[in-house]
């Protein structure tokens, strides 16, 4: 889980609160049931129907029993071509497609879901869905809807008056709180920890369910490259075929769950009410936006864009993975598939991943691959780049056993020249990067996408996700990625010098000290090692 620093700060004053109150709370599930509703059947008609159909015969199958479609039937139907969302603009560009190409249902969750240019223009182009008969369905964790002042609280409460005064539109929010404001919401944090400490991390957009993008990005600008303080590098792959009905199952997993809860009759009066009237204003935004000026505000024709993308897609078979909610908490199903798939690894492993706390049993598996004559690459934040210093803060400590354990280790730059070219998206140009990917890549044939971060938040306290791509072409686009990543320009390498001293180099210095923007970012780095690494 990423958590931005004002969450961060929250938690640690919601922790601090807890232990001066000694409260002491279980894990149960929040809400009732809700009757059970499940994603529709693959759309039979439509754009992205046609492209399946496309995928196919590329792999030398042919569409020909509906009954295959639903289930993966034989070998033939579970095939599915995958494209690589690496430039923020084509992950922005890519959603609208899909959304703007739905004909019967859009099924989306994710963590954050900020009320900026991308939130409103995201779902903007959900309501202009809904208005043609697609079905929506929404979840979004709560902690993802907290608003820090008066103009996100007001974005927040327009998006949330879009989705639930929809008829076409339902709104689910992931373990809420009673009191939402973010005072509030921090005292009850206090007193309801170990409920409201579980947060659903998972991220995924399912169209027709036809086709899916799954991965890193949440919803909001400095993911998708439009943000003037800080741009995320992040990794998203886009599936056509049967990898959109293996996340519709994990989809419904969590709209049937008990942790999630529907709006009142009370609050869809009021947002049928005031409609009408929030959409123009949204729309009134979006038509100013300096962020969105090469973008679309309405709804375009992408056939052209779907048809060149047929021959481009990465054929191959996945498996997506996912914890699970349940009635006292959230599974750890992720963690026992990292430890059981990784260990497989015959001759490479490259691993990009935002907020890594590997741990002793994270090290040693790393370092029984280097025994084996595995290569071992890793990719994370340095203290720089690093969004969430209190990651930092504990991740530090494991710098020094990697390096020795034979680990290649890099760290992202915050100035990267990536940056320009990869990352943000014009006009925006983000006075910082930090890195934002959780992706793998295994002996150049297994690529690992999704959500789940390398520390003990994601391992044991969130819901996290990730498909498991077995694509030797997709598997080759991934590991340029990363290289391109970890290359001097964009990375500092982490080394022992001759005095066993760890060293940072990159392609224009070499420094003795872990590298930083500023003096706060140290003192952040050293208050947060106070509080008990679990929470992040």
């Amino acid at each position: 889980m990423a958590l931005n620093l004002n969450t961060a700060r929250s938690i640690c004053t919601a922790t601090l609160l807890m232990v001066l109150a000694g409260c002491t709370t279980t894990v149960k599930t929040p809400f009732e049931v809700p009757e059970a509703e499940f994603s529709m059947a693959a759309a039979t008609d439509g754009p992205l129907a046609r492209l399946e159909t496309a995928v196919h015969q590329r792999s030398g199958a042919a569409l020909n029993a509906e009954e295959k479609i639903q289930d993966g039937g034989s070998e033939s139907f579970k095939v599915s071509g995958f494209k690589l969302l690496n430039r923020s603009e084509d992950a922005l560009n890519w959603r609208l497609a899909l959304i703007d190409s739905a004909t019967q249902s859009i099924d989306t969750q994710y963590y954050l879901y900020h009320g900026d240019s991308t939130g409103m223009l995201i779902t903007s182009r959900l309501i202009d869905a809904a208005d043609r008969g697609v079905k929506v369905r929404v979840i979004i964790d709560d902690m993802g809807t907290l608003a820090t002042g008066k103009q996100q609280g007001m974005a927040r409460d327009a998006i949330g008056t879009l989705m639930v005064g929809h008829p076409n539109i339902t709104l689910r929010l992931f373990n809420s709180a009673e009191n939402r404001k973010s005072v509030g919401w921090g005292l009850e944090f206090a007193t309801h920890f170990s409920q409201l400490n579980h947060r659903m991390h998972n991220k995924s957009l399912i169209v027709d369910n036809r086709a899916v993008i799954l991965g890193g990005r949440n919803i909001g600008d400095e993911y998708m490259g439009l943000s003037e303080a800080l741009n995320f590098r992040d990794i998203d792959v886009l599936g056509v075929g049967v990898i959109a009905r293996q996340t519709s199952a994990i989809f419904d997993l969590f709209w049937n769950s008990g942790w999630v809860i529907t709006a009142n009759k009370d609050q869809r009066l009021r947002a049928e009410k005031d409609f009408h009237s929030v959409r123009a204003e949204v729309l009134e935004e979006l038509a100013n936006s300096p962020q969105l000026e090469q973008f679309s505000v309405t709804p375009i024709d992408w056939c052209s864009s779907l048809k060149t993308l047929t021959s481009s897609l990465h054929l191959g078979t996945s498996e997506v993975f996912t914890d699970r909610p349940q009635s006292d908490g959230i599974s750890a199903d992720l963690l026992e598939a990292v430890f059981e798939i990784v260990p497989k690894t015959q001759r490479e492993l490259l691993i990009t991943n935002a907020y890594f706390i590997p741990d002793e049993p994270g090290v040693a598996m790393l370092q029984q691959l280097n025994e084996r004559g595995v290569v071992v690459k890793v990719h994370t934040n340095s203290l720089a780049s690093q969004d969430v210093p209190a990651v930092n803060s504990h991740y530090k400590a494991w710098r020094g056993p990697m390096v020795d354990a034979g680990i290649a280790l890099y760290e992202a730059r915050h100035d990267a020249a990536i940056k320009l070219t990869v990352v943000d998206t014009a006009p925006m140009h983000a006075k910082v990067m930090g890195l934002h990917s959780k992706s793998m890549v295994i002996d150049r044939r297994f690529s690992i996408v999704g959500s789940a971060n390398f520390d003990p938040r994601s391992a044991l306290i969130n819901s996290e996700m990730f498909a498991v791509i077995d694509s030797e072409s997709l598997a080759s686009a991934l590991a340029e990625a990363i290289e391109q990543d970890i290359s001097p320009a964009n990375s500092w390498r982490v080394e022992r010098d001759p005095k066993s001293r760890l060293i940072w180099r990159n392609n224009e210095e070499t420094r003795t000290r872990q590298p930083s923007r500023s003096g706060w970012q140290r003192v952040q780095d050293w208050f947060f090692m106070l509080f008990p690494k679990s929470l992040y």
